[in-house]
């Protein structure tokens, strides 16, 4: 197998030959057919995530066809195109695991951060955690939909049934929800950073109401907003957009801090909440969304050997949408 590898925070990636991987009992092997960049993957290569495993092959949104079966896997089977999320395994003991709520897991493995991901031909997950995707014919299409897809879909349920959305950053995680709310008929405000014409109108080609500065104030009060960009400065920017008794949703892993603030921001009741990781039980709705609701993800191809420079695009917004790494 071919993979691009970290070996140290802040270096590139490095290229490398490696055997191919064998399955374990619960665990199959994917032959990798598309790996969506997410900003995970540049808070994992920068350092903003602390501890990842090294050396690391990073990469959580894969798409990939089953090509070995390890021992006891009974729900999968070679030739299958599944999905790998950021979430590899759960303890399935702790008291969130017990709960209900596994995202919140206390000894979790995420993928492409504490085990090997998919920036590489050949990528091991265990089966549980695979996604039958037998209804997605395009597997760059649906490579983004294996975490901004799924985060989005979780911060969107968090955000409660209202009307009137804001999405701060107008991303990958974003362009997806975009049409989700559309196809739910809720109406949809995009903020994203001063003078970025060019995602303002990507927002208005895909139906937003609105689309500006996350420094201007929306043309109405809005029941929720979302915040995508990993920047704290947000919070007390969307906590005046939104109505008394709105929500703030922070739905990115890593944020960077956020400022003081007068309470008369949050005053009114209104909640400011976030987003940790997702469930498969998320997974398995938003899968069975994403084809009604006539998701289309817009994308920009790179070859395996291209991964740094997919990373360096998305860190300064070259592309709208998501970039893809092809094997």
């Amino acid at each position: 197998m071919k993979a691009m590898v970290l070996h140290a925070i802040g270096q590139p990636l490095v290229p490398e030959d490696r055997p191919d991987p064998l399955p374990g009992p619960g665990e199959v092997r994917l032959r990798v057919e598309a790996c969506a960049v997410c900003r995970t993957d540049l808070h994992v290569v920068d350092g903003d995530l602390s501890s990842p495993k090294l050396p690391l092959v990073p990469g959580h949104e894969i798409v990939g066809i089953v090509d070995a079966v390890g021992a006891g896997v009974t729900a999968l089977v070679e030739g299958a195109r599944v999905g790998v999320a950021w979430l590899g395994h759960t303890c399935g003991t702790c008291y969130f695991c017990d709960g209900d709520a596994e995202n919140l897991c206390d000894a979790p493995v995420f993928t492409g951060y504490t085990r090997d991901g998919g920036f590489a031909t050949h990528v091991l997950a265990e089966a549980d955690f695979a996604y039958p995707l037998s209804g997605f014919d395009d597997p760059v299409a649906a490579a983004p939909l294996m975490c901004a897809g799924l985060i989005g879909w979780r911060a969107l349920r968090m955000a409660g049934d209202g009307q009137r959305i804001g999405l701060y950053g107008l991303g990958a995680a974003a362009h997806i929800l975009a049409q989700v709310c559309r196809w739910q008929g809720r109406d949809v405000y995009a903020f994203t950073s001063r003078g970025d014409t060019p995602a303002q109108a990507h927002a208005l080609s895909l139906d937003a109401r609105w689309a500006g500065s996350s420094d201007d104030k929306p043309p109405v009060e809005l029941d929720a907003a979302i915040i995508f960009a990993p920047v704290g400065g947000l919070v007390p920017k969307a906590l005046p957009a939104v109505r008394k008794g709105g929500r703030v949703v922070c739905g990115g892993i890593h944020m960077s801090d956020i400022p003081q603030f007068r309470y008369g921001l949050l005053w009114g009741e209104r909640q400011l909440l976030s987003v940790a990781n997702l469930t498969r039980a998320d997974a398995l709705e938003f899968l069975a969304v994403a084809p009604q609701a006539g998701v289309k993800t817009t994308t920009r191809v790179y070859a395996l050997g291209d991964a740094n420079q997919a990373l360096a695009d998305l860190r300064v917004g070259r592309y709208q949408g998501a970039g893809v790494i092809v094997p």
